[in-house]
Formats: C-alpha cells, structure tokens, sequence
C-alpha cells in the first residue's frame, strides 16, 4: 500500500520527546493512518523504550521541585503559552487529526478551541488563588480546657504525572488536553504517553508545549511525550517509583490494568481512568414524542458514536405511549449513512459488539453500510431483561443504542438499580403537561441517579460537556476509577494535588505561600469564614 505524502508548514520528525530533547525511538516504528482510507501516512514515529521511560521519570523528577516552588503566575503563563500555540497552529493541527482520525473538520476547529479554552479557564483559576486552598485557624492560646494551636494549610502538588491520550479526542483528552492542563496547573510535571491512533497531532502539539516550556525558562522535565507499547511502556511509567499519579482515557480493560499495576506498586499511587459508561436517558412518558426520538438518534450518533458520553442505552414506556419516540427514531437511523471510525480496531470491536447486542436484542432499524464506514443500530429489550442479562447494558463503543421498554415506574427503578456506575444520566420529562404523579416520579429519579452518575442532565442531552467551573466529568464505577473526581473542569486540580497542614510554624519558617503577606492577596477560609484579598 502506497504510503500519503502530506504537506505540514513545520516537518513531522517522528521523534519522542524527553527531557528537553528530540529523540528518535528505537523500539520499532508506527505511522499515523488515514481513517477514511486505511493507506499509512508520513513519517514513520519511534516507539519509546523502558529506558526512555525511566529517563523521562528521571527528568519529570528533577522538574517537580522547581515546578512546587515557582509563583502562580509562572504556572498560568505556561498555561496561556500552550493555549496561544495551539490557536496560532490551529489550521495545521486540523489537518492533520481530520487525517488521522476521520473526524469531521467543523468538530476538530471546535475540539482545538475547547483546549485552548480549558488552559485558559485553569490559568484563570492559578491566578485567582482559589486552588492554593489556603486555611487558617488562629491560635487560641486562651481556650479551655485545652490552648488550640495556629494551623495554616495549603495544597501542593504530588509530583509527576502519567497521561495517556484519548483515541477520540485528539485534543481535549491528549497531549494538551485535560488531564495535562489541570496537572501542570497544580504544578505537576506531565509525562504523556501519546495515542497511536495520532502520533502526527501528538508530536505537533508537542513541540507546541515544548516551545512553551523552554520560552518560560521552565526545566526539561516539564513536559514530555512517547510513543510505545501500553503494555511495556505505559506499565514502566505507572511503574516508575517516581511517578505520583496517572490519568487515564479508555477502555475499561486498559484502565483495570493500569490500577492493579498502581495497586502493586511498592508505594502505591491514584490512577484518574474513565472507563465504560453508557449513558442512559429516561423518557417520562409526557416527553415519549417523535422529535426526541429524532434527537435521540442525533446524540447517539455524534462522533459516530465514539464520545464517552453518547447515550447508548434509553428507557422508554411500553405500549403507546412510547412507540412515536422509537418509530421516530427508527425512522432516523434508517436515514443515516455509516460513518469512518478512528481505527480499525474501533471499528472491528464496534462490529463485534453491535453484533452480540444483537443476540440478546431485537434489532429494530439499521442505517446503511459504507466502506469503513459501519451501519449504525438500534435495537429493543424488555427493562425487566436487564435485571436477569446485565450484558445487556455494557458499552459498545460506536453508533449502536439499546431502547429498554418499562412498564411502570417499579419497573423503571429496579432496572437503574441493575445498571452500574455512569457518567451522565438524562431525564425526559415534559413539566406543561406531566401528571402530578410523573412529576413526582421525575424528582424520585433525580435523587436515584445521584447514586448512579456523575452528572444528571433534564431535557437535554449527554454528548455536549461544557467546560467550566461546576462540571462532573466522572461517576461511580466503572464510568471512573474514582468517582468523587472529575476529569473536566476546574475541580479536576483536586485529584493532583494534596493537603498539608503547618502548626505553630513560625512566620519566618512558614513557606512563602503560607506567610501573611502571601495569604492576604489570596482567597482563604479563617477560622471557617471566607475571607477575599
């Protein structure tokens, strides 16, 4: 097969990136393949080696001391850096991921924006003080029975950081994405283990932080980057007894075993992985109307199905009551032409599990099959299924959604109760017209799914996650390794960070941050009340 030549206004080496250097990998080579066709693309990209591991833990060690003791505003001017390159290299970076991944360009312009936009909105919050998390509790040398001591605390940084890059998101889940922009907020050195699915946007966005790191002044260890084996590399790094943390974007198989790699480790270490999640949505029969079925079918299908957050699994009355929501639906799918998928082995494990669903579900629509482009489904259970064949709710990672008919709100609630954890669950309900004991229902569901999700959508749908301060991006099990974090937005910092409490320290030995000058120009709690600089 004849390799693609494609143009790039900056040459792809193909080289790693490891303590400040360009380094060609010597454990075999990948290249980059066009979605839509399957040909390869220039150049061919080194595969790291365990030594380039260890010597990328080496340098993110050596950075990790300086990155603690450097000023907020060197951490949000590295972050400002990143967001500027990105933007200046936008058209570039777009053309090589609609290569790579087969996504739309519309989606990619947006997907560049929404990272720059995430840098922007951490640096925002470095500089605002709040992630210090500063608390003070004067002393009380008069209390009785007992003098209380003065306690300050603070958060600091746990050191170096392992990312893996996301297959679907070759911006805002990789090399310059979430994961990355709240580690370096919280001052963490990133070692990212790029995607294989886009090397050539991962080594292009890269250089971009890179270049950012060396303009700062910013030590070699900040930022790296490698290519290699998951099994070999990736397990190195999380291996690594200098590595302090690990974040995660994948399959439920990856994430498992990059914990118990975690678990086992002499000193053992968090690992952030969302996993497995499909999203259900629950239609009230009020809201069981022939446009959400449209709708349905436009959320199900975004990305071709290959969000995290598509939602593959809906619950919809029997009888009546819901048939125009699935014929709607069915219709809609049928129109649908089958859309690339990232790779070729997303594609083949779609088949795979469309096809089994398949077995245990009525196929109700299928839309049109192209060359790499597989058919999208919709298929149809009894809720009251879901109860004896739990598989019938596991993910399949593409354009295949299960509608789950129930019969009454018992019905309704035993089968949520079957399903495990999830990021996002949506209610459907239209409150104009919903009897009193459906609006009642609607409220029992909301405070049921706080136990099953990490954000409850109403009337609204999954696939859009907005970026900001109050997002979950996370959930119970299996949607995340841990469900009190979240992956996107600002509290995202939290999981890189840890506590540390200073007593009766004296001014001149408290750390700088701590001292009374420092803290006056910062948000903080005293003696429990919210105090503003």
């Amino acid at each position: 097969m004849s390799i693609v030549q494609v143009e790039q206004p900056v040459s792809l080496t193909g080289d790693l990136f490891v303590a400040g250097e360009r380094r060609q990998g010597s454990a075999g080579v990948v290249r980059g393949i066009a979605a839509a066709t399957g040909a390869p693309l220039e150049p061919a990209f080194g595969l790291a080696t365990r030594a380039d591991a260890a010597d990328a833990a080496a340098a993110a060690a050596d950075a990790a001391p300086v990155l603690r003791a450097a000023p907020r505003a060197t951490r949000s001017a590295l972050l400002r850096a990143i967001a500027d390159g990105l933007d200046a290299r936008a058209e570039e970076l777009v053309a090589r991921a609609a290569l790579e991944t087969g996504l739309p360009q519309p989606r990619l312009v947006g997907e560049v924006a929404r990272t720059s936009g995430q840098l922007r909105l951490f640096a925002a919050l470095v500089d605002s003080g709040l992630s210090e998390g500063v608390r003070i509790d004067p002393a009380q040398p008069d209390r009785a029975p007992a003098p209380r001591p003065e306690l300050r605390q603070r958060r600091l940084p746990l050191g170096p950081v392992v990312v893996f890059g996301a297959s679907n998101f070759p911006f805002a889940f990789s090399n310059a994405g979430s994961d990355v922009a709240s580690a370096l907020a919280a001052g963490c050195p990133v070692i990212v283990k790029s995607h294989q699915a886009h090397p050539g946007v991962a080594e292009l966005v890269s250089a971009v932080i890179a270049a950012a790191v060396r303009d700062l002044g910013l030590p070699a260890g900040t930022y790296q980057a490698l290519l290699g084996s998951g099994r070999e590399v990736g397990t190195a790094l999380v291996e690594d007894p200098r590595v302090r943390a690990v974040g995660f974007t994948g399959s439920r198989s990856g994430g498992l075993a990059l914990m118990e790699a975690a678990r086992t480790r002499p000193v053992p270490i968090p690992v952030y992985a969302e996993m497995s999640s499909v999203n259900p949505v629950i239609v009230l029969p009020s809201a069981a109307t022939a446009e959400r079925g449209r709708a349905f079918v436009d959320s199900l299908l975004l990305g071709a199905g290959q969000f995290c957050t598509n939602p593959g699994l809906v619950l919809v009355p029997v009888g009546e009551a819901g048939e125009a929501f699935v014929s709607a639906a069915a219709e809609a799918i049928r129109g649908r032409d089958g859309q690339v998928m990232l790779t070729d082995g997303i594609r083949d494990a779609y088949v795979a599990g469309r096809d089994a669903l398949a077995g245990r579900a009525v196929r109700v629509a299928e839309g049109s099959e192209g060359e790499r482009a597989p058919a999208a489904s919709l298929m149809e259970a009894s809720a009251a299924e879901l109860l004896t064949e739990p598989a019938l709710a596991d993910e399949v990672f593409g354009a295949s959604g299960l509608v789950l008919r129930y019969g009454d709100a018992d019905g309704l609630l035993r089968a949520l109760q079957a399903l495990e954890g999830q990021l996002t669950a949506t209610v459907h309900i239209d409150l104009a017209t919903a009897p009193d004991a459906e609006r009642a229902l609607g409220a029992q569901l909301i405070e049921a799914l706080e136990e099953l999700a990490g954000r409850i959508v109403v009337n609204g749908w999954p696939t859009g996650v907005e970026v900001g301060h109050a997002i979950v991006h996370g959930g119970p099990f299996p949607a995340t390794s841990d469900g009190r974090s979240t992956s996107v937005g600002t509290l995202a910092i939290e999981r890189f960070q840890r506590a540390v409490a200073y007593q009766d320290v004296p001014e001149s030995l408290l750390p700088e941050a701590l001292r009374d000058v420092a803290v006056a120009a910062v948000p903080r709690l005293v003696d429990g009340a919210v105090v503003l600089p």
